[in-house]
Formats: structure tokens, C-alpha cells, sequence
């Protein structure tokens, strides 16, 4: 891109924002890439792909992989299509919340506020606890460590201590990298999309040629592996149609977090049309290789039965077909991959809680909201972030509820924008941003509010029936803090003559800067 160009669209970048009644805080230094690499990166399907394969596997077998994964993945598409038009609309930090209140009102931001903070900070819980137990189910055997200890059926106060002070240490370092700039993390997280493509395409290429025989059949068989044929990790059940949905857990924990594109808007250059792009490229790519190379793990079992009785250790189990030499290579890389996914969920995360502060929505919002004059990074939101993220891991610290928490708050995190959306289409909501798919919109809306619903049912389902009880206290705590507090304090983001306000206070300040 040509300098003078990119300049140009630099300044168009700082109107928007002013239009909307916000300075240009943050450093503006990722590219159209750099923001497809971000959501990219969270979604990381060597992360959640492999840490929740059991979840596929243990319950209809190949056909959750082969049938399951590439129907549940459409629904995100949706969701991603969907979410675009209204990010190229309104392209600021913190996105979903804006886009709720600008549509739906000052309550329904609110709310998405709080149910997309709830869902970053659980999914940032569940990305670096797989990381951790896939460190354990990896790379801990090759040094001697007993990993029975470590990974217990049941969770010792033993091996809950030592998973909380290994997943502090991985996240307080993600913290710091965040710290230090969004030049750092940015090179980071390109590094984590390309690792990404490296290490799903090696696994894949080494899994087929190392499997025994090729049976494609296995991608569209339904087998019922409920109870302890599948290890346990779904209960026993004779309903298919009932068992085929729980497998839509694997996919659908794994291709979410794409939202990072809209909360790195106003560090994104050109973000009215990155946004968009970034969402919808994350998902697809994500979503076909993801399908690839979770098929060939499918297709180089042994045998299907053994593989499907080992539950969350299926995966580990069946890439003993490799050579222990190169399997350590491809755990490494995996590894790598996975705590760059947890890097670029702080980075996410954080952008959500800055988004929110600035507008009062958090207790203590002044405190959160500031920018490091140095780095230029929100760093209270990101040290905040890190923190809640390992309590949360306290409270529930097995993964499957992790998993299923994340996706039950984020999805509605995504559906409240959406039906607002959908609701003031072409009546209050008459601008569009450059991505617009017309007509179709309405269309994408109503897809993703159906898919959401099976997601949100067989996300509380058992052993997962915890998440139902957070889901519940969290919606209980959010009504009666709203109605008690918030509905007189809050304020929203900036409307009308607050807008104007806020702009020539934006004027001011950058001529006082200009004048030094």
C-alpha cells in the first residue's frame, strides 16, 4: 500500500471514530491480515480441535467429525456474515457491545457487554487449561512425569493446584506480551496463523500416511459411543439424533472467539472493511481445515472402538501410530500454536473491557480505561482480564464446563446485536458499512438465531450441567444489577449532543497536542 494512500485511510479511520464520538487512543498498526490473524488465532483449531476431540469422537464416532463438524461450522458462517455487516457499520473497539446498544438500546449493550466479557474471559480459562492438559497428555511423558496424578477423572486438590499455577504462569506471560504493544502481539499473532496452517497441514499429511488402511466410510457412520464405550465423556444415552448434537460442542467451542476482529477495530487500518473479512475468512479457513485434518485423526485410528473408549486421550492415543521423534516435533509446534491462542484471547478480551470502561460499564471503569502512554495498550484491562481468567479456572476447573460455559456466553453474546439487528433493518439501522449483503441479511440473522438455540440447549446438557447453574446465576446477577443500579447510571455510548460533545473535546485536545 502506497504511503500516501494509507495515510489517507488512516484519516478516514480517525473520522469514523470521532463520528462516533471517540479519540484515536489506541496505536492503529495492524493490516487486513494482521486482523484476520487475531480471530485466526483464537479459533486455532490445533488448539480447540484437539483438546475437545473427545467430545466428537465419544459421541457418535467419525460422523461428528465428517457430518458434525462441517453443519455446525455453516452456523458460525452465519453468525460471522451476519456480525460483518453490522462491524463494517460500526468499526470500534469492543464492537458487539456497541453494536447492541447503537441498535437495540442501552440496555441490550449492556447486557452483551456482560455475556461477551463473561464468554472472553471463560474461553481465555478454557484455552489455556486444553493447553495445559495437552502439555500433560504431550510432551509431559516424554520427560517421565506421571500424568495420572496431574489428570485424575475426578479432580484432586493436587492436581487442581497444579493446574491453576501452570495456567497463571502461561497467562500472566500473555499479559506481559500484550503489555509491551500491539506491534509485538501482532507479529506474534501472524506468527500464530501461519503456525496454524504449518502444523494442521503437517499433522493431517503425517496422519494419513502413517494410518494402517483408509476407511472413508468412518466420516459418515453413526456409532453410538455414550457412556463408557466413548470413555465417559458423554452420558449413556440410545438417542443418536439426541448424541449427534452434543458432538456440535466440539466445533462449536472451537470455531468462536472470531468477534476479535471487531474488538481490534481501532487498532485495524481500513477496520470498516478488514472486520468483515477478518470474521468470515477466520471462519471458512478454520472451518476446512479444521474439518481436514480432524478427518485424518478419524481416518489413522487403529480401530475405532479402542480409540473412542480412550474419551479425551483419544487423540493422543491414536497418534501413537507416528514415530516418537516426529510426533514430539508436531506436540511442540501444536503447543506453540495453542499458547498463541490464549495470546491473542488476552488481546481480545482486554479491547472488550477498555470498549466497555470507557463508557462506564465496568465498576471502576476509570481505573480500566487507561492507556499506557508508552506502549499504547490498554494494560489495567489486560492484567484484569489475565487474573479473572485464572479464578474462573478455580471455580470450575474441569475443562468440558469450561468449554461449554464460553460457547453458551458467547453465542448470546453474538445473538443479542444480531436480533437487534434484525429488528432495526432498514427502519432506525439505514446506513450500511462497505460490506453489505443486502437483502440476505435478515436471512443470516434468522440462521444464525436457530443456531444458536441447539447451541445453547446442548450446552448445558450433562456432565455439562454446571454451565447451566453459571449460566443462571449470571443472568440472575445481570437483571438484578441493571434494574438496581445501572438502568439510572449508565449511560451507553456517546448519542446526539453527547457525540458533539465528546468531538469538539477530541478537537481540543489533539490541537493542545499539536501546539506542544
Amino acid at each position: 500500500m502506497e504511503q500516501g494512500v494509507e495515510v489517507a485511510i488512516l484519516d478516514n479511520d480517525k473520522q469514523i471514530l470521532h463520528q462516533m464520538g471517540y479519540a484515536q487512543e489506541l496505536s492503529r498498526r495492524m493490516r487486513t491480515f494482521q486482523n484476520f490473524a487475531v480471530s485466526f488465532s483464537i479459533i486455532c483449531i490445533v488448539s480447540g480441535g484437539l483438546n475437545s476431540f473427545g467430545q466428537g469422537i465419544g459421541s457418535v464416532g467419525g460422523a461428528a467429525i465428517g457430518l458434525g463438524w462441517p453443519l455446525s461450522c455453516l452456523f458460525s458462517l452465519f453468525f460471522a456474515i451476519a456480525m460483518g455487516q453490522i462491524g463494517s457499520a460500526y468499526p470500534t473497539a469492543g464492537g458487539l457491545y456497541h453494536w447492541g446498544s447503537i441498535l437495540g438500546g442501552r440496555f441490550v449493550g449492556w447486557v452483551t457487554a456482560w455475556f461477551n466479557l463473561v464468554g472472553l474471559l471463560t474461553v481465555l480459562a478454557a484455552i489455556n487449561v486444553g493447553t495445559y492438559l495437552y502439555l500433560v497428555g504431550s510432551i509431559a511423558p516424554y520427560f517421565g512425569i506421571d500424568t495420572a496424578a496431574l489428570t485424575p477423572a475426578t479432580p484432586t486438590p493436587y492436581s487442581i493446584a497444579v493446574q491453576v499455577a501452570v495456567v497463571g504462569i502461561i497467562t500472566a506471560s500473555q499479559g506481559l506480551f500484550n503489555h509491551l504493544g500491539i506491534r509485538l502481539t501482532s507479529k506474534l499473532t501472524d506468527l500464530s496463523g501461519y503456525l496454524i496452517f504449518a502444523s494442521a497441514i503437517a499433522l493431517t499429511v503425517t496422519l494419513l500416511l502413517c494410518a494402517s488402511h483408509i476407511d472413508l466410510s468412518r466420516l459418515w457412520t453413526f456409532t453410538n459411543y455414550s457412556g463408557d464405550a466413548g470413555g465417559g465423556v458423554w452420558p449413556k444415552t440410545s438417542n443418536m439424533g439426541y448424541l449427534f448434537l452434543l458432538g456440535f460442542l466440539l466445533p462449536a467451542y472451537t470455531v468462536t472467539g472470531f468477534d476479535a476482529s471487531a474488538h481490534t477495530a481501532e487498532e485495524t487500518i481500513d477496520a470498516a472493511r478488514a472486520i468483515p473479512r477478518g470474521m468470515i475468512h477466520s471462519v471458512v479457513w478454520s472451518g476446512l481445515f479444521g474439518w481436514i485434518m480432524l478427518s485424518a485423526v478419524i481416518l489413522a485410528a487403529p480401530d475405532m472402538k479402542t480409540a473412542a473408549s480412550q474419551g479425551f486421550g483419544a487423540f493422543f492415543w491414536i497418534m501413537n501410530v507416528v514415530p516418537p521423534a516426529w510426533k514430539l516435533v508436531l506436540f511442540v509446534a501444536i503447543a506453540i500454536a495453542q499458547y498463541l491462542c490464549g495470546l491473542a484471547t488476552v488481546t481480545s478480551a482486554s479491547r472488550m473491557v477498555f470498549a466497555f470502561s470507557r463508557d462506564g460499564g465496568l465498576p471502576g471503569s476509570k481505573f480500566l480505561r487507561r492507556v499506557s502512554a508508552k506502549y499504547r495498550t490498554p494494560v489495567h484491562a489486560i492484567w484484569m482480564v489475565s487474573i479473572l481468567s485464572v479464578a474462573f479456572t478455580i471455580y470450575a476447573p474441569v475443562y468440558t464446563t469450561i468449554a461449554a460455559v464460553c460457547v453458551i456466553f458467547l453465542y448470546i453474546s453474538y445473538l443479542l446485536p444480531i436480533i437487534a439487528g434484525l429488528i432495526a433493518y432498514r427502519r432506525s439501522w439505514t446506513v450500511m458499512g462497505p460490506f453489505d449483503v443486502g437483502k440476505m441479511y435478515p436471512v443470516f440473522a434468522i440462521l444464525a438465531i436457530i443456531g444458536a438455540a441447539v447451541l445453547l440447549y446442548i450446552g448445558v446438557q450433562p456432565p455439562n450441567q454446571q454451565a447451566l447453574t453459571v449460566t443462571l446465576g449470571v443472568i440472575g446477577l445481570t437483571v438484578i444489577v441493571w434494574f438496581g443500579i445501572e438502568r439510572r447510571r449508565f449511560q451507553g455510548p456517546p448519542v446526539g449532543d453527547m457525540i458533539k460533545r465528546r468531538q469538539m473535546e477530541i478537537k481540543a485536545a489533539e490541537a493542545a497536542v499539536g501546539e506542544v
